[in-house]
């Protein structure tokens, strides 16, 4: 069967739901994949060479993270942005689809103690206080500065972006100097650890019951912000057909969050914490100023397990070792795709990505995490702490809508053909 082509010069139907479009493609740069593939190869082995097949399992689980970020462009911050300025509903449907399928996947693991290595899995419930409040806040402007949020970051860093060199710099420098303030914040009003498995008293079945009929009610809510807002839908991104699609093409949105929440997962069961990112950002930092003759082993962050990563190679992180795939991952896929193309950075973006970093590094550390360790695997182990993060990350993001215009950076507006 023949091909259909849609060409590109044609206007599109923007109040079409599809997050796709068939069209005609980049061709592929086979250099730059071949170049990838070459380096992961390359990485696999020293990660297994110098650590276990665990950590290179976990390499290989952050290639395909970073290919799914990278295919459907599946953003955080964009639908946070989307949803706050014009009430477009995409992503956050998406996000709901995600924790649904997680959420489930996490109660029968949580539940039966399930293990591909023998490590008993453990959720992410964290306390949730002051410093979860002011921290998620302030992530929550920092992404819409920076144009990405840790997963964001990372992806689009591998994607080519210029400017997220920038931010995940500042996003090490922050991470690394809330590390050091931590003890500080560790020491403000919280509430205890809570795990709606445990509050509930019914179990990891009552909490999955009570999210799932969160997810719904939000999702429900969604449709009727849609139908009131009217708001433009999301540029669809360019796809083909049949298995090309798979490797050259983009993913449809929900397509992305169902592979996410079946790979968040399946890192819980390998190292026995869901996924993560930023507890890597603030190692990176310490062993730098290690080098430079700063003793942050006297750092309180860095006392236990913490401070034994940091006497270790950081192909021995769990972590580093996700995001080093997530990275090349996203290399790769962006490669196959033909869009590998680093530009220049403007002034205005340049000076965003830099603050956007420095508040999201410093505001994960404070708040248990970032969009990935305490809004996605928070809310995915029934942690109150992570549907906290949510709402303040939100309004941090309603306060960044007026900073983005000073840096020079778009807000979507009601009249845009896409948003």
């Amino acid at each position: 069967m023949s091909q259909t082509i849609v060409s590109t010069n044609k206007p599109l139907n923007h109040k079409s739901h599809s997050t796709t479009l068939v069209t005609n493609l980049s061709p592929m740069q086979k250099g730059l994949v071949t170049v990838g593939i070459i380096k992961s190869l390359i990485l696999l082995f020293a990660i297994v060479h110098s650590s276990n097949w665990i950590q290179g399992s976990l390499f290989i689980i952050g290639l395909l993270l970073g290919a799914t970020l990278l295919y459907a462009r599946f953003g955080f911050t964009s639908a946070f942005r989307r949803l706050v300025s014009v009430g477009n509903v995409q992503g956050l449907q998406a996000h709901m689809l995600m924790f649904a399928v997680s959420t489930t996947l996490f109660a029968i693991i949580l539940s039966t103690g399930f293990s591909f290595t023998g490590i008993a899995p453990q959720g992410y419930v964290s306390p949730v206080g002051i410093s979860v409040i002011f921290g998620a806040f302030l992530f929550g402007i920092g992404m819409q500065l920076g144009n990405g949020c840790a997963s964001g970051t990372l992806y689009n860093f591998g994607g080519g972006s210029s400017s997220m060199i920038l931010t995940l710099i500042a996003f090490i420098a922050g991470s690394t100097l809330g590390a050091y303030h931590l003890p500080f914040w560790n020491s403000t009003p919280a509430l205890p650890p809570i795990s709606l498995a445990e509050i509930t008293g019914l179990g990891y079945f009552g909490a999955w019951l009570i999210q799932m009929v969160a997810f719904i009610a939000i999702y429900l809510i969604t449709i009727q912000v849609a139908k009131k807002k009217n708001p433009p839908m999301m540029k669809p991104l360019p796809t083909t057909t049949g298995w090309k699609k798979v490797l050259r093409g983009s993913w449809p949105l929900f397509t992305a969050a169902i592979v996410l929440a079946v790979l968040n997962a399946l890192v819980l069961t390998v190292r026995g914490n869901p996924w993560g990112i930023t507890s890597a950002f603030a190692l990176w930092g310490g062993k730098f100023l290690s080098t430079v003759v700063v003793d942050v082993s006297s750092w309180g962050y860095f006392a236990g397990p913490n401070g034994l990563a940091l006497k270790n190679t950081v192909l021995a992180d769990s972590t580093s070792v996700l995001n080093f795939g997530i990275i090349l991952g996203a290399f790769i896929a962006a490669s196959l795709q033909g869009t590998f193309r680093p530009k220049k950075i403007k002034f205005g973006v340049a000076g965003a990505a830099i603050l956007g970093g420095l508040l999201m590094g410093y505001g994960s550390r404070l708040a248990f995490g970032c969009n990935i360790g305490a809004y996605f695997g928070g809310i995915s182990s029934f942690s109150i702490h992570g549907w906290v993060w949510a709402i303040m990350a939100m309004l941090g993001t309603f306060v960044a809508l007026y900073i983005r215009p000073l840096f020079g950076l778009k807000v979507p507006s009601s009249k845009d053909t896409f948003c």
